[in-house]
């Protein structure tokens, strides 16, 4: 169970590093507006609150790797207190924004949350 729970951590960092990748540099081109669904003047009238919600992500992916990094129990603890707190953004984000975040970010993280706590 430790090594799929490794493996699901660090996929949930790569995922929020993707999210800042979009949300930071690509939120006014395709890939960004294709995430939002904004017409061209929308995303660029969004791109500063967008990448502010970037660096968020960037924070949470950052506070995963240093999960995988350092040693236990403080690795274990870091990847839970990360873990909650995507899922709580996912929740909130599902809640308020769009219902789609439930499923890419919320539901992830949970089950990530539930393989780290179970390794134990």
């Amino acid at each position: 169970m430790h090594a799929i729970s490794v493996v699901l951590v660090a996929l949930m960092a790569l995922l929020h590093a993707y999210i800042l990748v979009l949300e930071m540099f690509l939120w006014q081109r395709g890939p960004g507006r294709g995430l939002s669904g904004f017409d061209a003047e929308l995303a660029r009238a969004t791109a500063p609150l967008a990448a502010n919600q970037g660096l968020y992500n960037g924070f949470l992916a950052a506070g995963l790797v240093w999960g995988l990094i350092a040693d236990d129990p403080t690795g274990r603890q870091v990847q839970i207190f990360f873990l909650s707190c995507m899922f709580v953004a996912g929740v909130y984000g599902a809640a308020t924004a769009n219902r789609r975040i439930l499923f890419v970010q919320a539901l992830p993280a949970a089950v990530t949350l539930a393989t780290v706590v179970a390794a134990g």
